[in-house]
């Protein structure tokens, strides 16, 4: 039989995929045939010339152009029962860079490639594997007696290893594939977040890498100011020709205080002074730009784009219509957004723990000193008192965005909420408005811009849940925790894999009732895959001093399903513990089954 394989190149950017239209484009040049390969090519704009080399093996009976494209045709005989493996190796070049090599680096257990087979691909294989064992090992190991569960949770870290991007010589977690495969910085920090007591070192790469690329000037055309954290960095042709701005772009307000979060938090879990020497510069630098755009915390952080090319809305809701009233208005910079309010005032918390550590109470004392008067001043602007919940935002003339969202979730994860409200944004964040069953809304359904199909406007958003709940669990509300991650792990099992997407739609939960896919989400995507990780923190109440050796335990409880949880190899500072809940009825118990490598006290709490 005859067998035809054709193949070609469309030389377009990710933002073209997704959409972008371009003046004008650059020029695809002819294919270059061998025997055995071909080499399409093309000029870019930015006068590139980006090749994409195809290699078979065997060599086909014919190889040929087609246009800009090409085919390679084989004639076939296969005896009963016989097998042929056809092999087909693609390698992309742009410029006088060399052929990529793979960023798993050396492995003693790989093999050395086969002479005479496709160019090292069992080699490779093998690397990769060895690269995935190797980040696996590093990690926390749980073991559960739900089996649907388990295998959630091995592939939400499967995903994270795999969503890891090398650039230069720096490694980071990607966002999602297959739009977001690129540093984002927000992405990267709550992802690192969610995951720092099982895979602490995300939050090293990320804060390293990050740290590296902080902002330096002012640049308005890519958003940069000094002190600031990247949102996205690409590398394509769109940005070498000044196309979009991402060469990094600057335009999140919320990644310069999460990046002083996640220090802080990396501190508490690992102890490391080195790694509180290495990030303390840019954390300075990161509260010094807090402190310039707030007036040292007497007015809110803001958004406003100063490039046409820059995003319109700047926080984790930053689509277009991701700020709108209830009636669908958009809301005019600049922007004050209620979640980002308490990143800052978290930020100052933190850094004044590690500026204590230091041993700088002066600089500790005045970062502390900004936090209470900054809740008490967002209590009073964001506050909507006959709602019984913060508003959205405020919008360029102080006016509130009274929209019923997620957002003030965040507010209790950040420690930003009194405890006479705490309950009533409990409230609404469980009631029938913001709880589908599966998760929280992005949007309270029966706003007039809710959409249960949309983006931002009434999706769920697993990573968001999350957060909302290790903030419920941090306020008392360990029941309603450990009930968002049931909905969230059930949810799960209606994907591929067992693998949570960016979102999915937000419609009720009922009897025989599942999950609505969201046509176009990433999958996998990290920050959703960190959510599993965010969830077990808020049922476990795990929280870890390192440099005082403890590590504490609030009023666990496992999820429906579990009866027994297993926790192997948990890092706090020196120390490894390996920890087992079980659960009888509606109580969990809490067992420490090792420590080893330094001393740790482990205090487990009941509060009830």
């Amino acid at each position: 039989f005859d067998l035809a394989v054709r193949f070609g190149a469309d030389w377009a950017d990710v933002f073209e995929v997704r959409g972008a239209r371009r003046a004008a484009r650059g020029s695809v040049l002819a294919p270059e045939v061998g025997s055995a390969h071909a080499v399409l090519a093309y000029l870019g704009r930015d006068r590139q010339r980006y090749r994409t080399r195809v290699e078979f093996q065997p060599a086909p009976q014919e190889l040929r152009a087609q246009g800009a494209d090409g085919v390679a045709r084989y004639t076939l005989a296969l005896a009963a029962g016989a097998h042929l493996t056809l092999g087909a190796r693609v390698t992309m070049t742009r410029g006088d860079a060399p052929e990529a090599e793979s960023a798993c680096g050396p492995c003693d257990e790989a093999p050395d490639a086969v002479p005479g087979r496709l160019l090292g691909f069992e080699l490779a294989l093998s690397r990769a594997r060895c690269a995935a064992a190797a980040f696996r090992g590093r990690c926390v190991e749980v073991r559960c007696d739900d089996a649907g569960a388990e295998r959630a949770l091995g592939r939400a870290l499967a995903d994270v290893h795999a969503l890891r991007v090398l650039h230069g010589e720096r490694v980071v977690v990607g966002a999602g594939i297959p739009w977001f495969a690129a540093p984002f910085g927000r992405d990267a920090l709550l992802a690192s977040l969610q995951l720092l007591p099982f895979a602490p070192d995300l939050a090293r790469e990320t804060l390293d890498f990050l740290g590296a690329l902080q902002g330096r000037v002012d640049d308005p055309t890519r958003e940069e100011e000094p002190g600031k954290i990247l949102h996205e960095l690409r590398r394509g042709e769109l940005v070498r020709t000044g196309e979009i701005p991402h060469s990094p772009y600057f335009g999140s307000v919320d990644a310069t205080p999460l990046y002083v979060i996640l220090a802080a938090e990396a501190w508490g879990w690992s102890g490391s002074r080195a790694l509180l020497d290495a990030v303390w510069p840019r954390v300075v630098a990161g509260v010094d730009w807090l402190d310039a755009r707030t007036g040292e915390g007497t007015r809110f952080l803001t958004y406003q784009r100063r490039s046409p090319l820059g995003l319109e809305n700047q926080g984790w809701k930053d689509s277009r219509d991701g700020v709108s009233f209830p009636d669908g208005t958009r809301a005019q910079g600049p922007i004050a957004l209620v979640e980002v309010q308490g990143y800052a005032a978290a930020a100052w918390r933190g850094a004044a723990a590690l500026a204590r550590a230091r041993g700088e109470d002066g600089r500790a004392a005045r970062w502390e000193a900004r936090v209470a008067p900054f809740v008490q001043l967002l209590d009073d602007a964001f506050w909507m008192p006959g709602v019984g919940f913060h508003a959205l935002a405020l919008d360029g003339e102080a006016r509130q965005v009274g929209t019923l969202t997620s957002n003030p979730g965040h507010l209790l994860w950040c420690g930003a909420v009194s405890q006479a409200r705490a309950e009533r944004v409990r409230n609404r964040l469980l009631g029938p408005e913001l709880s589908s069953g599966w998760g929280i809304r992005t949007v309270g359904r029966g706003q007039t811009v809710y959409n249960p199909l949309s983006y931002h406007n009434g999706s769920v958003w697993p990573h968001d849940t999350a957060i909302c709940a290790l903030g419920l669990s941090r306020y008392g509300f360990h029941r309603d925790a450990v009930s968002l991650a049931e909905g969230l792990l059930e949810a799960s099992q209606h994907f591929a894999l067992h693998r949570l997407p960016e979102l999915f739609c937000g419609l009720e939960r009922g009897d025989g009732s599942f999950v609505v896919h969201y046509p176009v989400s990433c999958s996998p995507q990290a920050w959703a895959s960190g959510s599993l990780f965010m969830l077990l923190q808020a049922c476990l109440g795990l929280s870890a001093d390192a440099p005082g050796g403890v590590l504490t335990i609030v009023d666990p409880a496992l999820p429906r399903g579990m009866r027994r949880l297993d926790l192997v190899g948990v890092q706090v500072g020196e120390a490894r513990v390996s920890l087992r809940f079980t659960r009888q009825g509606l109580r969990t118990f809490a067992e420490v089954l090792e420590v080893a490598g330094g001393a740790l006290k482990v205090v487990i709490e009941v509060r009830g």
